[in-house]
């Protein structure tokens, strides 16, 4: 009787190249695991947006994650375990156990998104000949060139668009002036992705 042979779960962590990873953190320790890292000469990257809050007597201007309790490393395999050691870290993410490494590029859009101001004014939607499913490009900023998929409109004047090139879903407003439309959405077939693995959004 054969016996079902069990596939080994992807492993990207190289002996010679530096690639990206995303971790977990505990829920409001990214900056302090920043720090650690930091300390142990670890190259990472850590997205935050400047908000501003209202308080009653006072303005608040603060910078915190893009997305809460995740980042970024990058490094050689045998970085790995002075990483799983860092305090309020929690793990690497893993895919179906797969521990995939982030491309650069998708790294990348990261770094643009955090930089770039996107609350402005949009033009009546009315106006604009988008549904949803289309696949869109931004046309305008520091995010020109990045692509994906409109997801339909959030009120009468903004979009939102779902990033498919990341590990996961990244959802944002995008003033409709600043997107080219790249193809409609009935254009595309049932086998193609239609959302990341995971959701978060600005």
């Amino acid at each position: 009787m054969k016996t079902a042979i069990q596939q080994q779960p992807e492993n990207h962590l190289s002996n010679i190249e530096s690639r990206w990873f995303a971790v977990y953190t505990n829920y409001k320790r990214e900056k302090m695991v920043a720090n650690r890292l930091r300390k142990k000469g670890i190259e990472f990257f850590l997205p935050l947006q400047k908000v501003t809050r209202q308080y009653t007597r006072k303005v608040k201007h603060l910078e915190l994650p893009l997305i809460n309790c995740y980042m970024f490393v990058k490094i050689k395999k045998s970085e790995y375990i002075r990483v799983v050691e860092t305090q309020d870290l929690l793990n690497f993410v893993r895919f179906s156990k797969n521990l995939i490494s982030i491309p650069e590029s998708e790294i990348d859009i990261l770094r643009r998104v955090v930089g770039e101001n996107i609350e402005v004014e949009a033009q009546e939607s009315k106006s604009l000949n988008f549904a949803s499913g289309d696949e869109v490009e931004i046309i305008g900023g520091s995010m020109t060139g990045v692509k994906g998929i409109l997801m339909g409109q959030k009120n009468e004047k903004k979009f939102v668009v779902e990033l498919e090139n990341m590990g996961y879903s990244l959802i944002m407003d995008i003033e409709p002036s600043c997107l080219r439309k790249v193809r409609s959405g009935s254009a595309r077939t049932d086998n193609e992705p239609k959302g990341g693995r995971f959701k978060d959004y600005l």
